[in-house]
């Protein structure tokens, strides 16, 4: 995502994580963690959404009218924010299990309490566990170790309590050019879910959905094709093939 024509300015640093300013952009601020844009947020506008993938999600979310969303793996709350300042009488719920990750998010990413809004420091799978069926409409899995998912959120039985607590689940994958994490992951959905698709554009972010209900795909890829960064929309059958041939991951024998 090439965004910084001038020299960004350090606000904060803790260990691997660093907090810049954007020079382009004086009320950006980007948390980068090893190296890797981890997340960006507006101080003075929540609604907007810096990363591509980022708003392909809220398209989606927008399209299956998900107002209750749990998002595991927060960084610093930015799909969460921009979704309860539009909707404040709505709720999202983010588990983020680095605690310094909040705390830097706190001091200098500008999150707050906010209505509609909750922030919690949670293993998100074993809070999924804990919920009642049918808590949520749609859960948001953006959690990373380095560039990788963690493996325990996205085996076969983790995503078949995600579509136990929510008939919606939406998993970013990092750019993955030999697609197999990706495969592997659309494995999984494929046996939690009864739909799956993705939104992508080349050399970004993939957006993988799995869905119990039909939504409009021909609406969701005008609104991706008409993103300020195009993506479109791969259908169940393509991700079937994709996946074919991968094993979806699953928990160890105990």
């Amino acid at each position: 995502m090439a965004r910084h024509r001038g020299a960004p300015r350090v606000v904060a640093a803790r260990g691997e994580l660093i907090v810049e300013r954007d020079p382009d952009r004086p009320s950006g601020r980007l948390l980068r963690q090893a190296g890797m844009e981890a997340s960006y947020v507006d101080l003075a506008d929540p609604r907007h959404l810096e990363f591509d993938y980022l708003r392909w999600m809220r398209i989606v979310l927008g399209a299956a009218r998900a107002r209750r969303v749990l998002h595991v793996g927060g960084a610093g709350c930015a799909l969460a924010r921009a979704l309860a300042a539009a909707d404040p009488d709505g709720r999202q719920e983010v588990c983020e299990l680095d605690a310094e990750v909040l705390e830097l998010a706190r001091r200098h990413l500008g999150l707050r309490r906010a209505r509609g809004l909750h922030v919690r420091e949670a293993d998100g799978r074993a809070y999924v566990a804990r919920l009642p069926d049918a808590s949520f409409q749609a859960v948001v899995i953006d959690a990373f170790l380095g560039a990788r998912i963690p493996r325990a959120l996205v085996t076969v039985e983790a995503l078949r309590d995600v579509r136990r607590v929510a008939p919606l689940a939406i998993v970013n994958v990092v750019d993955d050019r030999a697609g197999g994490v990706l495969g592997a992951i659309a494995a999984g959905l494929r046996e939690a879910y009864p739909r799956m698709w993705a939104v992508s554009s080349r050399g970004a972010n993939t957006v993988l959905v799995g869905a119990v209900a039909a939504l409009h795909l021909d609406r969701i890829a005008a609104r991706a094709a008409a993103d300020r960064s195009p993506a479109r929309v791969t259908g169940h059958r393509a991700l079937a093939q994709l996946s074919a041939g991968a094993p979806a991951p699953r928990d160890p024998e105990r």
